[in-house]
């Protein structure tokens, strides 16, 4: 009645089908999750294994990741409104509940939470390498910029991104 218990029906030979019971989101929910705190473990054993450029490395590497797997959604979207509207819908997707607006010839794109933010918390080269990757797929044609940061005390993380202006002679 709570909704943390759902069940379905499976089909196992002869006779009534088997109930299956699981916990929904919300039943999980009850439990202890320390993703976040092992997270900063893992990140403290690295620094301390590997050394501040072992950590560096590990950033890079997911940066690599990340970067190549945003470049192949923004394939054939041209246009930095287009650009914008894409990065915040892939955002979304992992967590961040992005969106963006258009504001005084700029885009904001605007990240009102961070599920990564113990590990941000841990190691500002993510929120470094993110800075990055937002350049390099909205393009050369803009730049991006952090307004508002979580890490800072902010409540969400803000990003202009201002067209560059053509000056023709």
């Amino acid at each position: 009645a709570e909704g943390l218990a759902e069940a379905h029906s499976e089909v196992r030979g002869v006779g009534r089908p088997v109930q299956l019971w699981q916990l929904t989101e919300a039943g999980n929910a009850r439990f202890p999750d320390a993703h976040a705190e092992l997270t900063v473990q893992l990140l403290r054993a690295v620094r301390s294994t590997f050394g501040p450029a072992g950590l560096d490395r590990l950033i890079d590497a997911r940066e690599s990741e990340t970067l190549a797997s945003y470049r192949l959604e923004m394939d054939g979207i041209d246009g930095i409104k287009d650009r914008v509207s894409k990065l915040a819908e892939i955002r979304s997707r992992e967590g961040y509940m992005a969106e963006w607006r258009e504001e005084d010839g700029a885009f904001m794109l605007i990240e009102n939470h961070c599920p990564i933010c113990a590990a941000a918390l841990a190691c500002q080269n993510f929120c470094r390498s993110d800075l990055a990757v937002f350049q390099d797929v909205i393009g050369t044609n803009a730049t991006v910029e952090r307004l508002d940061h979580i890490r800072a005390g902010a409540r969400r993380c803000a990003y202009r991104v201002t067209p560059m202006v053509e000056h023709r002679p």
